[in-house]
C-alpha cells in the first residue's frame, strides 16, 4: 500500500510539473510532440489525426490509435500511457537542439520564452503545493497558534511535545513527539508557556505525573527531573508548542496558502544549501538524504497519519521536487535555463550538439547519485522492506 501511495503521489507531481511544460510550450506556439503517463517503453498512444482542404482548413477529425513502436512524427500531440508507472513527460519539437529555422520548433523561440517554459514546470509545483496549503487552510488544518493571522479561527487548542531529547527523563518515562499535554501533577496549564513555567518548578527530587493524550488513548507517565548538559541545569527534556484546528475565510486561506508554500520552499533552498556544504565540509547531514526508497517508507508512516497528513506530505514532495528540477545542474531544468541566460548573455546561440552532450554527462551523473543514495536506502530499510514483501505474500 505504501508503494501504490507513492506511485500515485509522484505521478501526480510529475504530471503537473510535464503540464506546466506543456501549456507555456503551446502558449509560445511550440509543437509538443508526445505527452507520456509513465515513462517509455510505450504501451499504447492516441493521436487526433486532421483532413485538411486545398485552404488547409481542417474539415474533418479523428482519433488514431498509435503503437509502441510508431515513432512517426504527427502533426498533432501524441497522447501516451508508457510501461513504467514513474510520472510522465513532455517531447517538445527541437528541445534536443535540432528545429532552430522552424516556427514551432523550442529552438527557434527567443531566450525569455525557453526560460518561461523550462520555469513552468518549478512554478506549476509551487503553483500545487500552495493549492493544497489554501485547501486545508479554508476547512481547517492542525498548525501551530504562533504568528497566525488576526482573522484566523481556531478551535481545538493543545499542547504538544514537538521534540524529547535523548537521554532525557521524559524519554526514560516513554513520552514521544506528538503527544498531547493534558496535566503535569493533575495541573492542567493553559498554553506551553505555562506548561514550560511549570515545569521549571520541579526539582530532581520530585517525581511529576505527566498525563498525556497519544492516538486517541490517555497515558499517565511518571519521570523526575535529571541535570542535561545542553541545558546546564535540571530539566524533563521536552520541546512544547501550542497548535489547534485553524481556519481561515476562503480568500484569506488563498494567500496563507501561497505564503506557506514560498516559506516551505525557502526552507528546503536552505536545507539543500546547509548539504552542499556539510558534502564539502564532511558534515553529517548528508547521510540524512533519501531516495524514491526511503520516500516511499516515509509515505507509508505518513499515510498512517491521515487524510490531511498525506495532502501536506504531497505538498511538500512537490516544492521539493520543484526546487531540484530547478538546481543550476545540467540536465535538469535549471540547468537548461542557465544555458538559456548565458546564451542571452553572449547573445549568441550555443552550439546545441555541444549542450546536449553536457546535458547527457549531467544525466549519467544523477542516475549514478540516484543509484547511491537508493543503495543507502536499502541498507537503511532493507530488513522492513524484506517484512514488508514477506507480509503481502502472507508469509
Amino acid at each position: 500500500m505504501s508503494v501504490l501511495i507513492f506511485l500515485l503521489i509522484l505521478s501526480v507531481l510529475v504530471l503537473v510539473h510535464e503540464l506546466g511544460h506543456y501549456v507555456a510550450a503551446r502558449i509560445f506556439g511550440v509543437k509538443a510532440e508526445e505527452f507520456g503517463y509513465g515513462f517509455p517503453p510505450r504501451a499504447v498512444g492516441f493521436v487526433r489525426v486532421d483532413t485538411l482542404d486545398r485552404d488547409r482548413r481542417v474539415v474533418s477529425k479523428k482519433w488514431k490509435r498509435v503503437s509502441g513502436s510508431d515513432q512517426t512524427a504527427y502533426e498533432n500531440t501524441v497522447w501516451s500511457v508508457n510501461w513504467l508507472p514513474l510520472g510522465g513527460f513532455v517531447r517538445l519539437k527541437g528541445e534536443t537542439g535540432d528545429g532552430t529555422d522552424q516556427k514551432d520548433s523550442f529552438q527557434s523561440k527567443p531566450g525569455w520564452q525557453k526560460f518561461i517554459i523550462l520555469a513552468a514546470g518549478v512554478f506549476m509545483n509551487w503553483l500545487l503545493a500552495s493549492m493544497i496549503f489554501a485547501f486545508g487552510f479554508a476547512s481547517g488544518v492542525p498548525a501551530e497558534l504562533a504568528g497566525l493571522p488576526q482573522n484566523a479561527v481556531v478551535t481545538d487548542k493543545r499542547i504538544e511535545i514537538t521534540d524529547v531529547v535523548a537521554g532525557s527523563a521524559a524519554l526514560e518515562a516513554g513520552l514521544q513527539a506528538g503527544d498531547y499535554v493534558i496535566s503535569f501533577n493533575a495541573t492542567t496549564p493553559a498554553n506551553a508557556e505555562e506548561a514550560r513555567v511549570l515545569l521549571k518548578t520541579y526539582d530532581e527530587k520530585t517525581p511529576v505525573t505527566i498525563k498525556v493524550k497519544r492516538d486517541g488513548e490517555e497515558k499517565s507517565l511518571t519521570a523526575t527531573a535529571k541535570y542535561l548538559p545542553e541545558l546546564d541545569r535540571a530539566a524533563f527534556g521536552i520541546g512544547l508548542t501550542d497548535i489547534g484546528t485553524v481556519k481561515f475565510p476562503f480568500f484569506t486561506a488563498i494567500g496563507q496558502g501561497f505564503v506557506t508554500a514560498t516559506s516551505y520552499a525557502g526552507a528546503i533552498v536552505a536545507g539543500f544549501g546547509q548539504l552542499i556544504s556539510d558534502l564539502f565540509s564532511g558534515g553529517g547531514q548528508a547521510a540524512d538524504v533519501s531516495g524514491p526508497v526511503g520516500i516511499a517508507i516515509i509515505t507509508g508512516q505518513v499515510s498512517e497519519r491521515g487524510f490531511w497528513a498525506i495532502m501536506q506530505f504531497t505538498a511538500i514532495l512537490s516544492l521539493n521536487l520543484a526546487v531540484i528540477n530547478f538546481l543550476p545542474i545540467p540536465a535538469l531544468d535549471g540547468g537548461r535555463a542557465l544555458f538559456v541566460i548565458f546564451e542571452g548573455l553572449r547573445r549568441k546561440k550555443h552550439d546545441p550538439r555541444v549542450e546536449a552532450a553536457i546535458h547527457q554527462v549531467g544525466f549519467i551523473v544523477l542516475l549514478v547519485l540516484i543509484l547511491l543514495v537508493t543503495l543507502q536506502d536499502l541498507r537503511k530499510h532493507g530488513s522492513s522492506i524484506w517484512h514488508g514483501l514477506l507480509g503481502v505474500f502472507g508469509i
